[in-house]
């Protein structure tokens, strides 16, 4: 199938799922219902491609993520909703800022929670080649939810992508960790009512690890001669190895230590800097781009009071297209420096080969996959 595909094939494709459907247990009636309705959506397979954390640089990424009206917003819901956020992290043992800010980026603290049809969304993305297994998965979960009456099919209201609610889970997350915090019954994370919602949210994180106390990372300034080979996520040492490196929060004081942590430069060798510790690969499972793990834990520091990034990003610089990604990705690996794949996504495997590209020509092993290194291999 092409990148798009048609009513017709949309069509057939639903003829197909039927007997799949029914075989993993869906009611005939609960799936003609839900099912009569939906169309094949073009517009949802072009977001798909154009997604904000892997398609802008992380500084414009951040400006909107972490506004000064988000940061304000959010104080404001933590003041209307401080009570069960407390009760919350209480429960749960994870940071009621870290919850309000995934609320805040999910939903815009529930004002933005997204009115496309999830039935639809979900089958228009089955349907597509890219990741038709994962959406039908999602798909059945969601006809699970309508059929054990937690909603209805009209109700089921949410994202392109097929997130549901005030913090945007997915049908599959629904079902694994959403709770009935208000003890109505119900698991709801569609209403206006955000409780459950909050507290599934808090639910997830602690399921995936969640250290009580630590914090995801914090920004920190390196020494001049400093090893950029060291920056990734892949590279883990304790903290007094990094202190002894001469990292320093940029804040003043000594490195706090939480085990294991890593240096992050998601702008490059030119933009800031983050050490980054075990809560960030937490708040990875919600959503895998660093941007927006970044955006996350540096709300929730903005929330709590804490200041702004305080490096200067490159700015001059522009983010790669979606073709000049995959052309990085090729060229690097005629190049002989293996991204493991021709995808678009700048991942730590793109990242690692962008860094063996620039130790074997004399350049700063920052891993930053820009225009200049594209020209370079060009």
């Amino acid at each position: 199938m092409t990148a798009m595909g048609t009513e017709q094939g949309f069509a057939d494709w639903l003829t197909g799922f039927r007997p799949r459907a029914l075989e993993a247990g869906i009611a005939p009636e609960v799936l003609d219902r839900a099912l009569e309705t939906a169309r094949y959506n073009p517009k949802i397979i072009e977001r798909d491609r154009n997604q904000n954390e892997f398609t802008k640089t992380i500084w414009d990424y951040l400006d909107t993520a972490v506004s000064d009206d988000r940061v304000a917003h959010g104080k404001r819901a933590l003041a209307q909703h401080g009570a069960i956020l407390a009760r919350i992290e209480a429960d749960y043992g994870v940071d009621r800022h870290v919850v309000a800010a995934i609320w805040g980026l999910e939903s815009a603290y529930g004002s933005f929670r997204g009115d496309t049809p999830i039935i639809e969304a979900l089958a228009t993305l089955a349907y597509d080649a890219r990741r038709a297994a994962f959406f039908e998965a999602e798909l059945i979960a969601a006809l699970k939810i309508i059929g054990n009456g937690d909603v209805s099919a009209q109700a089921m209201r949410g994202s392109w992508a097929g997130a549901m609610g005030h913090t945007q889970f997915m049908p599959t997350s629904w079902w694994a960790h959403a709770v009935d915090h208000d003890g109505d019954g119900r698991r709801d994370v569609w209403s206006d009512e955000p409780t459950d919602a909050l507290a599934s949210a808090a639910a997830y994180l602690r399921h995936w690890g969640w250290t009580d106390g630590a914090p995801w990372g914090l920004e920190v300034r390196l020494p001049e001669g400093f090893d950029y080979d060291q920056t990734t996520e892949r590279v883990k040492k304790p903290v007094a190895e990094w202190a002894a490196m001469g990292v320093v929060p940029v804040a003043g004081g000594a490195l706090p230590d939480h085990g294991l942590a890593s240096v992050l430069l998601p702008g490059g060798a030119r933009g800031a800097a983050f050490l980054i510790f075990s809560n960030f690969q937490v708040i990875e499972r919600y959503n895998t781009a660093d941007a927006y793990v970044i955006a996350v834990g540096h709300l929730a520091d903005r929330l709590r009071g804490g200041p702004a990034i305080q490096a200067t990003w490159p700015r001059e610089l522009r983010a790669l297209s979606l073709a000049e990604r995959k052309e990085l990705q090729e060229r690097l690996g005629a190049a002989g420096f293996d991204p493991q794949g021709v995808d678009g996504r700048i991942g730590p495997n793109t990242i690692a080969a962008v860094k063996a590209f620039q130790r074997a020509n004399g350049r700063v092993p920052d891993g930053y996959a820009s225009l200049e290194i594209l020209q370079a291999l060009r």
